[in-house]
């Protein structure tokens, strides 16, 4: 008993010493978002200052030069983009998972998540490179001029697929086999199991999965820049070039001073806004608002 209480005690030490540490990086974490943030802030407050938020919104372009600082085409390249390539990754991905666990033989599931996750390391600017050179000149011969939005949503899309096939097959592993044998021990069948028993269990992760591509859809920059003709312009079919924010801040950022510079500061607080409330809408169904 007395070996037992001393043992017990001699590990008081190590466990809060790990608190503290998880205490530490958490604040250091946090301190880092905060200071993002600020620095956005002091950088966009001049132009802000100068002519408002309103006319990011209303002017007629984007025009810095000439003191037109419209973002709206942008903002919704982005959006059209994002949307695009999460609608079409996210069913991908979740099949993906499910097929490697319930429908693919043995000897190939091994093979099968070394492709996905080689997927994944690959760079974005190969992604871009590949874009450019076969899926641009292919969407042109279809329907000129090639790079377009629709290019972009194919290219994030094979970007963000490894993303959620990985926390999809993650999640599926974790759901407990009790539950898979017990719901076959009823008669159902192999889909029913899967979107009855299996999709339920896991969806903590698959949920996860999704936010973690949405997010990397957003900020993409490389790949988007290359493919999607850098026009402003709101884009009204899958065919017209546009430019997303994340690609004018790369574009221009290089020889912008002034509210320009500023200007571009902007797009990226409208962007941390966005993944601000990405993570507010999914702690809001995370918690149950939506689901239950």
């Amino acid at each position: 008993m007395t070996s037992s209480g001393n043992n017990t005690l001699s590990r008081w030490p190590t466990d809060r010493l790990l608190l503290w540490l998880l205490r530490g990086t958490a604040t250091i974490a946090g301190a880092i978002v905060l200071l993002i943030v600020g620095f956005l802030v002091m950088e966009a407050l001049p132009v802000l200052r100068h002519v408002g938020f309103g006319r990011f919104l209303t002017d007629p372009s984007w025009h810095p030069a000439d003191g037109l600082y419209n973002l709206t085409p942008m903002l919704w390249g982005t959006l059209f983009a994002m949307a695009g390539s999460v609608l079409i990754a996210t069913p991908l991905g979740l099949l993906s998972a499910v097929f490697c666990h319930y429908y693919a033989p043995q000897i190939m599931t091994r093979p099968y998540r070394r492709l996905i996750e080689l997927l994944a390391g690959i760079p974005s600017v190969v992604y871009g490179f590949w874009g450019l050179v076969v899926l641009v000149p292919l969407i042109g011969s279809i329907h000129p001029p090639g790079p377009s939005l629709l290019a972009g949503i194919v290219i994030l899309t094979m970007m963000i697929l490894p993303t959620i096939a990985v926390m999809a097959d993650v999640s599926l592993a974790n759901v407990p086999p009790q539950y898979v044998c017990g719901a076959a021990a009823l008669g159902l069948s192999r889909w029913a199991i899967v979107r009855g028993v299996v999709f339920p269990a896991a969806k903590s992760g698959l949920f996860t999965g999704v936010i973690l591509e949405t997010g990397r859809a957003i900020g993409e920059t490389m790949a988007i820049l290359m493919v999607c003709g850098n026009v402003v312009q709101t884009p009204h079919s899958l065919f017209d070039p546009m430019r997303t924010l994340t690609a004018n801040i790369a574009l221009e950022m290089a020889y912008a001073f002034g509210d320009h510079r500023a200007a571009l500061f902007v797009s990226g607080l409208v962007l941390m806004g966005m993944i601000v409330a990405l993570v507010a809408a999914a702690d809001w169904i995370s918690h149950g608002r939506i689901y239950g």
